[in-house]
């Protein structure tokens, strides 16, 4: 594939990025928004209840240092859900968008004669799965300020080497399938591959630590099973979305080149690479 394809490409899927952002900031904003506010709500009741233990003096000072983290960075809580959220999401997916077209443009004829549409929706697809579906099963989402502010940096290390070990196991099983289809053709290979990626991503899940300290024992069960559904929610439209969008977008850019490769097969030409 030409160099001036691959950027076109690039382009192509960080614009599917920002508007798969766009699907994926409705949703966070109305089904994610409402369980990280009664996050907050919980933790501001857990303080004020901690606050009633002590002497007036040192209430007020814990009421200080408990206070949020939007009055001592000067940001509004309105804000944070608006504007904040928007940013973050929009930068996510743009960034994302921008990486899945550059892995789309490796794999596009290199994992079986897909279209550019189904290419796409396989590269969403597989994203999904490996960057944060099989993270979040052994790892899921907690909302903010929940757990033990101690261990967020080992809690943050192992997500992260979770996605690497999902991401490199997910590779393994895309070249152990095609290696395996000349033998056990493209079907029989495809399971085989997938029941190797589940049976070692298990064996991972069984070896890395858990995080038991994540979510308070006291924290309501109800609101976290709502807040893990909303994260999911957002990460499946943002991948759904893309897929489907770049999927077109990529089409376009490869139309002329595939016409042309089709007319230069039929002449007996070589294509171009």
């Amino acid at each position: 594939m030409h160099a001036s394809t691959v950027r076109s490409l690039l382009v192509r899927g960080m614009l599917a990025g920002l508007i798969a952002g766009l699907f994926a900031f409705a949703v966070a904003y109305a089904v994610g928004e409402p369980p990280v506010n009664g996050a907050i709500a919980v933790e501001e009741a857990q303080a004020a209840h901690e606050a009633h233990g002590h002497q007036h003096g040192d209430a007020a000072a814990e009421t200080g240092a408990s206070a949020s983290a939007e009055e001592e960075e000067g940001i509004s809580r309105s804000a944070q859900s608006t504007f904040g959220l928007a940013t973050g999401v929009l930068v996510y997916g743009v960034a994302l968008g921008g990486i899945a077209s550059l892995a789309f443009s490796f794999v596009l004829g290199r994992v079986g004669r897909f279209s550019p549409r189904a290419t796409a929706a396989l590269t969403a697809a597989a994203a999904f799965t490996t960057v944060y579906l099989v993270p979040f099963l052994k790892y899921p989402a907690t909302p903010p300020a929940v757990g033990n502010p101690d261990t967020i940096g080992k809690r943050t290390t192992l997500f992260f080497l979770m996605i690497l070990l999902s991401v490199l196991l997910g590779i393994a099983a895309v070249i152990a399938g095609r290696r395996l289809a000349p033998r056990l053709g493209n079907w029989n290979a495809t399971l085989a591959a997938g029941a190797g990626f589940i049976v070692v991503t298990a064996v991972a899940f069984a070896v890395l630590p858990d995080n038991d300290d994540a979510v308070a024992a006291s924290f309501p069960a109800a609101l976290l099973w709502e807040f893990r559904l909303a994260s999911l929610a957002i990460q499946a439209v943002l991948w759904a979305v893309f897929g489907v969008v770049f999927g077109v977008l990529a089409h376009k850019a490869l139309a002329p080149r595939t016409a042309t490769a089709d007319t230069e097969a039929r002449l007996g030409a070589p294509a171009a690479g």
